[in-house]
């Protein structure tokens, strides 16, 4: 018999050579650990535990059999480099929101490209966050003050996701009870159709209407959706629809272009009540469409209306200011079907570059670009003359060549330049950062004009703005290279990513990015490509979106997979829809119950909601299972009306129900559709396909189980994987009306998915394999090892969890008086990030290792937390006081050292817990405890004013 090793591989023999794979550098636990882990699970080899966790009805790896073996990281490298040279890298001037960039290098290399920026999860810890809450901070403080309005938060998924949440807030806010909602013709198309996409299930109705000549039309409406500059290119000042507007009751929030703003009357400043855009222009690359930053802003009124993440301004311990995510309660996990909206992430990585762009330029920097910009489409207007449409515009021309538009653009792609067809009367023409004399040139010549020998005489806009913008410090200090690398330094150093330490977040999955992985992302061929530019442009990419939508077909079980949701919850929102529209076409439109278990994401019954979908709660047993009693009869209850069941597998509470398909065959046998949430995906590549044991439909986070990194809380990709029967109903091309697009690119965020496309050639079918089985292998190893501490709250049959498990401290803190907050913030004086607290379960910290995390680290860890318990000891039998002890004084600070000390504990225990001789490096927290409910009463989310700096 041939002896095999843990991993269930031909052992191999003494003196053979080492060869290392991408798999085994990018697993953590080699195969002497896990010799020293397994034994502690109970098991002999991973294949043993795979058997002993997973139900064996559903184990399934044969969809891996499609993938192709592994490659190198040099190989992969050089693949990507192939099809990156296939791609036609051709001056773009469509325009539509999308535009040509210059991104510092300084910016590129110390921000984009920096693991200490881009591993970072979200700032959930503000004490060990506070460098990306600073960050963010003057992102909002950029877009305020850029917009004229009071709150921005902290970004949205792009335009046309921020413009159909600026729709829904505007109904939310306002006090009409009319269900119209009336939109300018001139936004942009793929506006307009994730519009129309998000109001049909909610029972809004659109009207679309000339608002800049004709006025607002009759009837009443709660809301008027308007955009400067338009998909035209013209400039309208909109004081009198708004006026003429809020006379007939109605909100009104107006999409602005953030560079034009900086020359024209911004729409706050014109009465309107919210705005919305993208920052992509302010250095974010094109990317095939993402990702990039959008962004909501509102009258101060609204701000607890805002969906998404809002940074806010608070005092910590020692009453210093500190930086945290303000009104959490709105957020999806509370909420659920109740909240704001179902996004519960943001494009921080993007909004981050967005800002330092800003910082980096100031105010004066931006009005040269922004009139260098004007001055090119201005220099192209005159030499056109009275073809040009409108009078006022800012970048971009609309010109009218009846019957020759597709003969004027394929005169200048033959020059290198891609111009936006209209129709067959008309070019757009749109200019950007990036735009010189001679593309202006080019662009005549191709019209068959000659290039004006003087000024442009004709289209200049009317620098209307007077208001300062961009006054800050943070936006005057740091205009020289100098300066600016030392501040993201600076911002980097007061936080917790990936390159410093493990982030044990439950529900989170925070693996390694590898840098073989990110490489791609920044090359011209995936970076500088619009997401409407020719299909002949894009060989390289599109091979890049087949190849995964055809693998994770074959990893997950689905028929086919759409890669356009920019995030898991639009992924989830997608997916919803599709079961929502299969129903309609079948006659089944009384179908619309959604039922979901009470463990579920929070974002499951918020999608729901969104989706037009009832939710009815599943309730679940002591064991952390749904109940198939509850479930039996919440199905007798809803029978007629039941379209679907939300589960999350493995489930929410970190385990394999047994009886999953037993549950999926039960709501199919009622008629409804199987929902797989596969937020918790990375347990089951290479073990279980959820289209194979009942599902219809699941989004996918790449973002956590396919290695694109979290940047700070985004960017995130969340495709929707379906059946064959839900295929005809995946989300389409966003410039088709009825296409039911849920992301402004039809790709979504294409220029990140180079990293998933090279994770999943370099690890090959065994490498995704091994990674399932050692991220279960380290969960468990947690949990048998610190149950007699903490005890874990949930496992499966065999007594095994999945990839995660659930500690629960709530005896714990009945008995002593601590929290799983105190535990948390005491794991950042001991250098760790905390795992996720509370949630599913309240008093519970529910932790996630992943496979990439080696034995030392997750002992570490475990050391650590078993130090703490130590602490928490001395708390209970009154050695430390309740209120005056280390786990409730921590974060300690290296500020809060100086000068006296009053605490019944010593300094050395504060800061070095385990001593000065640990071997593990010293992450010093930048604040104290903040003071949430402080920051939420006292609402400031943007910098402090020039006089706080003064004072």
């Amino acid at each position: 018999m041939v002896p095999v090793d843990p991993c269930g591989r031909p052992a191999r023999p003494l003196g053979a050579a080492v060869t290392r794979s991408f798999a085994d550098r990018h697993i953590g636990p080699d195969r002497s650990e896990l010799d020293t882990m397994l034994p502690v699970v109970g098991v002999g080899s991973l294949d043993e535990l795979a058997a002993a966790a997973l139900p064996a009805t559903i184990l399934d790896g044969s969809g891996l059999a499609a993938l192709p073996p592994a490659a190198t990281e040099h190989e992969v490298l050089a693949e990507l480099a192939g099809l990156a040279h296939a791609n036609t890298v051709a001056t773009s001037m469509i325009g539509l929101g999308y535009y040509d960039t210059l991104t510092p290098p300084v910016l590129v290399r110390n921000l984009l490209e920096n693991p200490a920026w881009y591993t970072a999860y979200t700032p959930y810890q503000p004490e060990i966050s506070q460098g990306r809450l600073e960050a963010l901070l003057n992102f909002q403080t950029m877009v305020s003050d850029l917009t004229g309005m009071d709150v921005a938060n902290a970004s949205m998924l792009d335009e046309a996701t921020a413009a159909a949440e600026a729709m829904t807030l505007l109904r939310r806010a306002g006090r009409s009870k009319s269900a119209r909602l009336v939109i300018d013709t001139d936004l942009f198309p793929q506006t307009k159709t994730v519009l129309y996409t998000r109001a049909e299930p909610l029972g809004i109705e659109i009207v679309e209407a000339e608002l800049a000549d004709g006025g607002l039309p009759d009837g009443e409406f709660f809301g008027v959706l308007v955009q400067t500059p338009g998909a035209s290119g013209r400039v309208v000042d909109w004081t009198a629809v708004i006026a003429a507007a809020h006379e007939r009751g109605a909100l009104v929030a107006v999409g602005a272009d953030l560079l034009a703003m900086t020359l024209i009357t911004p729409p706050g400043e014109q009465g309107a009540d919210v705005c919305f855009g993208t920052t992509q222009r302010f250095g974010v690359p094109l990317g095939f469409g993402g990702p990039h930053a959008g962004y909501l802003a509102v009258r101060q009124a609204h701000a607890r209306q805002l969906p998404g993440r809002l940074v806010g301004v608070s005092v910590d311990a020692d009453g210093d200011v500190a930086y945290r995510l303000a009104l959490q309660t709105r957020e999806q996990h509370i909420r659920r079907e109740k909240a704001t909206s179902n996004i519960c992430t943001a494009q921080v990585l993007l909004a981050i570059v967005a800002a330092m762009y800003a910082s980096y330029h100031g105010a004066d920097g931006l009005r040269a670009i922004a009139r260098r910009v004007h001055g090119h489409a201005a220099a192209i207007a005159s030499g056109l003359g009275e073809a040009v449409r409108h009078d006022n515009f800012f970048d971009t021309v609309l010109v009218q060549v009846p019957g020759v538009a597709e003969a004027v653009v394929a005169k200048a792609k033959s020059r290198g330049i891609n111009l936006r067809l209209v129709d067959a009367d008309h070019v757009g023409v749109a200019c950007d950062e990036a735009t010189t004399a001679a593309h202006v040139a080019a662009v005549l010549e191709s019209f068959g004009a000659t290039v004006p020998s003087g000024p442009p005489e004709a289209g200049a806009v009317v620098e209307t703005r007077t208001s300062e913008f961009l006054t800050h410090p943070a936006f005057t200090r740091y205009h020289t290279e100098t300066a600016m690398l030392r501040y993201l330094r600076s911002l980097s150093d007061k936080d917790i990513a990936l390159d410093r330490s493990m982030i044990p977040l439950g529900s989170c999955t925070m693996k390694l990015n590898a840098t073989a992985e990110m490489e791609a992302i920044t090359w011209p061929g995936f970076a500088r490509v619009h997401p409407y530019a020719p299909v002949d442009d894009a060989p390289g990419l599109l091979k890049v979106i087949a190849d995964l939508e055809n693998w994770l077909s074959a990893i997950t079980g689905y028929d086919s997979v759409s890669l356009q949701p920019n995030a898991g919850s639009q992924g989830e929102y997608a997916g919803l829809l599709a079961i929502r529209r299969y129903h309609l076409d079948r006659g089944d439109a009384h179908r619309d119950t959604c039922l979901i278990p009470s463990s579920a994401h929070g974002t499951n019954a918020a999608s729901a909601a969104m989706a037009g979908l009832r939710v009815e709660v599943v309730k679940c047993r002591d064991n952390g299972d749904v109940d198939l009693d509850d479930l039996r009869a919440k199905i007798a209850d809803h029978a007629d009306r039941l379209a679907c069941i939300m589960i999350t597998y493995p489930s929410t509470h970190g385990v394999y129900e047994h009886e999953v398909a037993e549950l999926c065959a039960l709501v199919h046998e009622a008629g409804g559709q199987v929902y797989v949430d596969g937020a918790n995906l990375n347990a089951l590549v290479g073990l279980a396909r959820p289209g194979k044991f009942g599902g219809d439909v699941s989004h996918l986070n790449l973002h956590k189980t396919f290695c694109i990194p979290h940047g700070g809380g985004g960017p995130g990709v969340g495709p929707v994987a379906v059946r064959a029967h839900l295929a005809p109903y995946l989300p389409g091309d966003p410039l088709e009306r009825d296409s039911h697009a849920v992301s402004a690119a039809k790709y979504g965020s294409a220029s990140i998915l180079p990293i998933t496309w090279a994770y999943i050639r370099m690890m090959g079918a065994d490498g995704l394999r091994r990674a399932s089985l050692s991220a279960i292998a380290s969960a468990n190893y947690i949990a048998r090892r610190l149950d007699e501490h903490f005890p874990v709250l949930y496992t499966g049959e065999n007594g095994m969890v999945a990839h995660e498990c659930i500690l629960d401290l709530r005896e714990i803190t009945k008995q002593t008086g601590v929290t799983v907050d105190d535990v948390a913030k005491r794991l950042a004086d001991y250098g760790f990030h905390a795992p996720t607290m509370s949630f599913p379960v309240a008093g519970t910290l529910m932790v996630e290792p992943t496979e990439s995390e080696n034995l030392a680290e997750l002992d570490d860890f475990i050391d650590a937390m078993i130090a703490i318990r130590k602490e928490i000891d001395q708390v209970g039998t009154g050695v430390w006081p309740a209120e005056d002890n280390p786990l409730r004084g921590a974060p300690h600070t290296a500020a809060c050292l100086v000068g006296e000390w009053d605490h019944p504990y010593s300094r050395e225990t504060a800061v070095y817990p385990r001593g000065l001789g640990h071997a593990r490096a010293k992450v010093w927290p930048a604040v104290r405890r903040i003071d949430g409910a402080y920051g939420d009463r006292n609402l400031v989310c943007s910098c402090p004013p020039l006089d706080a700096y003064t004072e």
